[in-house]
């Protein structure tokens, strides 16, 4: 047998042979991926059965634990009140923006508190929240998005701007972290154009704790009196998230106009 035959033969050519390999490696990391997908959601599912936020969030009837995180930093710093105005960035899926009509009034409940404005905004659909303001499929960092927020404030300013934005993980560390960085910076940037200068006024975003952390609440100790870094205990016990919190914002003078163009 010619033993040049496997090489020469059609059948067992190299780019043959190298196309089979490859094949076979996609298949079986298929298999791979759709296992540890089942293993994934079998571990979430598990996770929010012995999470007792998942289960108070439903006897409240709020729509995710996450409003847990918000009533704790309130109960906590006291931020929140009847008549405020607040801008939401990363509303989804609406438990922090029942939170706030409820806190503002802007729901109107209450008929002998002042009455709030709430503004949320998500990349997400928002489903209606009564006393909010939604822009749904809407991209906060998209200058008209923010253009369009300006508006709805009318002559008025902001007396709150919230973040609980977070990017996509991609399960790299670094870039995860330099992204939701980047959703930071764009919040603080914006918060320190619309906001009312005045000792309540807040701006809090969330984080993933490291190195850019540290440089946020640096720049927005230039702006507001105090910067607590705060982790709720509603916040799981495994994630990095921590929330940045600034309290009386200073007013933005006109010195300090390349101060706030140079936020990176």
């Amino acid at each position: 047998m010619n033993p040049l035959a496997p090489i020469c033969n059609p059948k067992y050519s190299i780019p043959r042979m190298i196309g089979r390999i490859i094949v076979n490696h996609f298949h079986h990391s298929c298999r791979l991926n759709a296992k540890s997908k089942i293993q994934s959601s079998h571990e979430w599912i598990l996770r929010q059965k012995k999470d007792p936020y998942v289960e108070k969030a439903r006897v409240m009837n709020y729509r995710c634990r996450s409003a847990f995180k918000l009533l704790e930093m309130d109960e906590r710093y006291r931020f929140l009140y009847p008549g405020q105005c607040v801008v939401e960035c990363g509303a989804a899926p609406g438990s922090w923006t029942q939170v706030l009509v409820s806190k503002t009034n802007s729901d109107r409940k209450d008929g002998g508190k002042p009455v709030g404005q709430v503004i949320s905004v998500d990349r997400l659909p928002l489903y209606h929240v009564e006393g909010a303001t939604l822009l749904g499929g809407s991209d906060f960092t998209d200058k008209a998005v923010q253009q369009h927020i300006t508006e709805l404030l009318g002559n008025g300013k902001a007396d709150a701007v919230l973040s609980d934005m977070a990017p996509n993980a991609t399960g790299v560390k670094e870039l995860d972290h330099e992204s939701i960085a980047q959703l930071a910076y764009s919040v603080l940037k914006f918060a320190v154009k619309i906001s009312r200068a005045a000792s309540k006024t807040v701006c809090l975003i969330k984080v993933w704790d490291g190195g850019r952390s540290k440089q946020l609440q640096t720049e927005m100790q230039r702006f507001y009196k105090q910067v607590r870094t705060v982790k709720p205990s509603a916040s799981r016990m495994n994630s990095a998230e921590i929330y940045l919190l600034g309290i009386g914002f200073r007013g933005l003078l006109k010195k300090d106009a390349c101060s706030q163009q140079n936020i990176s």
